[in-house]
């Protein structure tokens, strides 16, 4: 299993616990909150770098 599959089942299985957990909105918060801070949280040079990146993959 490649590393970004084993991110992503580990995100999967963490919303899952969260959303048995918590309240739905409180889940829905986390989930979308994190990778939204994190990359606010990005230098614009570094967010122009992933931007580019992912047309890249998205155009192949």
């Amino acid at each position: 299993m490649s590393r970004n599959a084993k991110i992503a089942v580990g995100g999967v299985a963490a919303g899952i616990i969260l959303w048995i957990w918590l309240p739905w909105w409180a889940a829905l918060l986390i989930v979308l909150g994190v990778p939204a801070a994190a990359y606010l949280a990005l230098d614009p040079s570094q967010r122009r770098r992933l931007r580019r990146v992912s047309r890249r993959e998205i155009g192949r």
